[in-house]
């Protein structure tokens, strides 16, 4: 099993590991830890390089199977031995990018939870931008523009920002737990995540998150538009 540190420590943008499998299915290894998010929630995959021997390993895919998290190489590069020590660096820029995008919706989510009552019905998210559906039967203009006031208020606050991981008996006694229209936890996880914005939203969350709202940016709504009689679209980028 992958050590996933980046659960606790989205920060750490270096690393040093072990080789512990190799897949050729996927041109991929495994670690005995990474730093590597591998996608999930609608938030990306990241990109770096591995360092082996002097040589740049470009990680150009992760993905996380049975436990294990898979670092997939360019095709022509020859898979390296189990059992060695490579280095290993994100691209950060664009990690950081998404940590702050990733927040955003929880604000996004948090705003239309807390004054609306409205679940989220489905999101994804690219650096700097994103969307994300709610269970919302009339929407106009004017709502919109006041959502979007309310979530730069909620960056401004600059509220801090948890990461906590309990057993799962504990974290389904946290009210509203689940904000997704459908939960999307599976029975067989014992540990739940819990990413908390100080004051306005708390709930179960696999990805990675800046430590307080101030970090964000400034959120702008670009686009909404109607998915169905109760299914509404909001789309945001961040400066």
């Amino acid at each position: 099993m992958t050590n996933l540190v980046y659960q606790t420590d989205s920060y750490l943008r270096e690393f040093k590991a072990i080789i512990t499998g190799s897949n050729e299915d996927l041109h991929a290894i495994s670690l005995d830890k990474t730093i590597f998010y591998p996608g999930g929630g609608g938030q990306p995959n990241d990109t770096g390089k591995l360092l082996l021997s002097g040589k740049e390993l470009p990680v150009v895919k992760v993905k996380k199977m049975n436990g294990e998290v898979w670092h997939c190489l360019p095709p022509q590069i020859t898979l390296p031995k189990v059992g060695g020590n490579v280095y290993g660096r994100l691209n950060w820029e664009r990690r950081y990018q998404l940590m702050r995008t990733h927040t955003a919706m929880h604000i996004l989510c948090g705003v239309v939870w807390r004054d609306y009552g409205a679940s989220v019905t489905g999101g994804d998210m690219d650096p700097l931008k994103g969307r994300m559906d709610f269970e919302f039967e009339r929407f106009s203009a004017d709502l919109v523009h006041t959502i979007e006031e309310a979530v730069n208020k909620e960056i401004t606050a600059a509220r801090p920002i948890y990461v906590r991981i309990l057993p799962r008996e504990e974290a389904f006694l946290i009210p509203d737990l689940i904000r997704t229209k459908i939960n999307l936890l599976p029975k067989g996880i014992n540990e739940i995540r819990i990413v908390e914005i100080t004051g306005l939203d708390l709930q179960a969350d696999g990805g990675t998150h800046v430590q307080n709202t101030s970090e964000v940016g400034t959120v702008r709504v670009v686009k909404h538009k109607s998915k169905g009689r109760i299914n509404k679209r909001i789309y945001i980028e961040i400066e």
